[in-house]
């Protein structure tokens, strides 16, 4: 019989798939991992974790499934909320999901629990399958709206070899349909948003939390005036245009200064003549283990259906110049490229600079 450790969040998701693995004879024990940072954030906003955990108790109940509370607070602050205040405080734009499920869920808690199971699942959307010669390929779920590979994109071999992911051939719709079906507390409970460790924090409040405000000035990318202040660079995102509390607009950001503590703004962002189709990553995991062959591929800038034909030209075996086949407006550095050769999920960098 198979040991297998089941992540519990308190949604839907993780609570069908703990139920499709019960059903598919697993000896089960559940975690729950607190990573809320309620001491350090307290006094910002309340997080859904107790609530979250009650959920997660009543399904482990309904199931006769042990449950395990793990604490790594600690942990994702020094793996991965720490980068993302590192990231923030030099402009770049960072994705904390991505290194969650690398450093914490699927890391620190894999180290965690050792060798004394032979799986981790979770409920994320998405499919490992394993090949003749063992390689573990990652691939999307039929879902493309809440596939998650985007968020999977960092995983290497060794962690892909003990991931089981249950829905990775269903819908939303159908998983919330099995939801019903099997009578779980968590049927009609809706999807939770936003960073995971923030609860119902705003962004913004987080940063300047940590960051504090740095009074700068807002200047017209084409004409060099200044326009207005800010209370930071690092409240703002190459492609954002709410915010800027600025008359005349639609205004968008279009470059930060963080040495000057500048934001550019510019009411043609979309003109013709602004060509945002090409970028240099660095730092690029493949989750086979060896760079691609092909160069025609496809990437994600961001997780969602949203996928763009694109060539990638190896510049190392860690960085790579690609060239998307049509413009997006929101390349920023610090965010995640995640590259695709259709169904395949073969790893992702992280953007450097805009060429």
């Amino acid at each position: 019989m198979k040991n297998t450790a089941v992540l519990l969040s308190g949604g839907v998701d993780s609570s069908v798939a703990l139920k499709l693995l019960k059903e598919q004879g697993h000896n089960i024990t559940a975690f729950y991992l607190k990573i809320w940072l309620e001491d350090e954030l307290a006094h910002l906003g309340t997080c859904p974790w107790e609530q979250d955990l009650s959920y997660v108790k009543k399904v482990c109940k309904k199931e006769n499934i042990p449950l395990k509370v793990i604490p790594l607070q600690q942990e994702y602050f020094d793996r991965v909320v720490s980068y993302a205040i590192a990231e923030i405080k030099v402009g770049r734009t960072p994705n904390p999901d991505i290194f969650c499920n690398q450093r914490i869920k699927f890391g620190a808690f894999l180290d965690y629990i050792d060798n004394s199971f032979n799986y981790i699942a979770s409920g994320h959307y998405a499919k490992v399958i394993t090949k003749e010669d063992g390689t573990c390929m990652l691939t999307t779920s039929p879902d493309a709206i809440k596939d998650q590979t985007y968020f999977l994109s960092y995983l290497t071999q060794a962690q892909l070899k003990r991931l089981i992911f249950p829905l990775g051939d269903y819908t939303k719709e159908q998983v919330r349909k099995l939801a019903q079906q099997f009578d779980l507390p968590t049927k009609d409970r809706k999807d939770s948003q936003g960073i995971c460790f923030l609860g119902k924090v705003k962004f913004t409040d987080f940063i300047k939390h940590y960051l504090g405000v740095k009074e700068g000035d807002l200047i017209e990318f084409e004409t060099n005036n200044k326009l207005g202040t800010h209370n930071g660079f690092y409240f703002y995102t190459i492609g954002q245009r709410q915010g800027l509390g600025l008359a005349g607009g639609p205004w968008y950001v279009v470059k930060k200064d963080p040495a000057q503590n500048i934001v550019y703004i510019s009411r043609s962002y979309y003109d013709a003549d602004k060509k945002r189709d090409s970028f240099v990553v660095k730092n690029c995991n493949w989750i086979s283990g060896a760079v691609p062959h092909k160069n025609k591929l496809q990437v994600k800038m961001r997780h969602g259906a949203n996928k763009y034909d694109c060539n990638v030209e190896l510049l190392s075996d860690n960085s790579a110049r690609v060239n998307l086949q049509e413009n997006d407006q929101g390349i920023a550095p610090g965010q995640f490229a995640v590259f695709y050769n259709d169904t395949i999920c073969l790893g992702a960098g992280v953007i450097d600079a805009q060429i």
